[in-house]
């Protein structure tokens, strides 16, 4: 009988030592059209322009607490912003992508080839005055053959921001 409640507890404990962790996983998930249209602006506010956004490109993760991280791609054509940007994303939940701390904000983001094929530079700037934020490397991701103009998956799932068939890992920070 001891032996049962003890095995017992360990099990409570386990679970309990564990819920919390797998809780915080599955916060956050896939954002639905809806809630991307109600988030990303149909016209972007990227330094003194309102630039025009994709919304059939959107993509973003939404928490249990109603917080986005959410972009869309930009069509810059006829824009100064042609060339340097090509998307525009709404964080409202810091986030480190590939090493750069993204505070709550809106960013124009774009990206060049470095070197190799296998490989992007993408730079962030915040939307509204341009200041550069930081650059990191995005990497084709193995195995892929789905080519997406933007995809931000659930932390639970890949826990990368997709552009093209490249990824730039994150981790969403409290």
């Amino acid at each position: 009988m001891m032996m049962r409640a003890a095995i017992g507890a360990v099990l409570c404990a386990i679970f309990l030592a564990s819920g919390p962790a797998s809780a915080q996983k599955s916060a956050w998930r896939q954002a639905t059209d809806a809630e991307l249209q109600s988030v990303l602006p149909s016209r972007a506010q990227v330094e003194n322009e309102r630039i025009e956004t994709e919304m059939r490109t959107a993509s973003g993760i939404v928490n249990s607490r109603g917080q986005f991280i959410a972009g869309v791609v930009l069509l810059t054509a006829g824009y100064s912003a042609d060339g340097k940007y090509s998307h525009y994303l709404i964080v409202q939940a810091p986030v480190r992508l590939g090493g750069i701390l993204l505070q709550p904000g809106d960013y124009a983001f774009g990206w060049i080839r470095a070197g190799a094929e296998d490989t992007l530079r993408v730079h962030f700037h915040v939307a509204a005055t341009g200041e550069l934020v930081g650059t990191t490397d995005a990497h084709r991701i193995a195995g892929s053959s789905r080519v997406e103009s933007l995809h931000i998956w659930p932390p639970d799932e890949k826990a990368i921001l997709q552009i093209g068939r490249f990824g730039i890992p994150y981790e969403l920070n409290k």
